[in-house]
C-alpha cells in the first residue's frame, strides 16, 4: 500500500465579488463553476426585489448572508482550471 504521487484533479471555480453599500472592503470568495448560472439567477432576483437576503455558499461550504437592499456591486470572474494534488 502507498501513496499515489502522479495523481493531479482539475477544478474550475469562479472568484465572485460582492461590493456592499456604507463598508469600505468587499466580499470575495470562490464558487464551483457549475453555481455560477444559478448564482447568477440568485443575484438577479435579490437586485430585482423577489428575496431580501442573497444566500451564498462558497466552495469550502460557508454560507453568507447578504441584505439584498446593501448590494452596491456583484463581479462573477470568468471561469478559472486550477490544478489539485500532485502534478505529473
Amino acid at each position: 500500500m502507498g501513496w499515489v504521487l502522479s495523481r493531479s484533479d482539475t477544478v474550475r471555480l469562479v472568484d465572485v465579488r460582492i461590493g456592499v453599500t456604507q463598508t469600505a472592503r468587499e466580499l470575495a470568495f470562490e464558487v464551483d463553476d457549475d453555481q455560477r448560472d444559478d448564482l447568477h439567477s440568485r443575484v438577479d432576483a435579490a437586485l430585482g426585489g423577489a428575496t431580501d437576503v442573497l444566500w451564498v455558499t462558497d466552495r469550502k461550504g460557508r454560507e453568507v448572508a447578504i441584505p439584498a437592499a446593501k448590494i452596491a456591486y456583484v463581479e462573477l470572474g470568468t471561469s478559472e482550471e486550477r490544478r489539485i494534488g500532485f502534478g505529473g
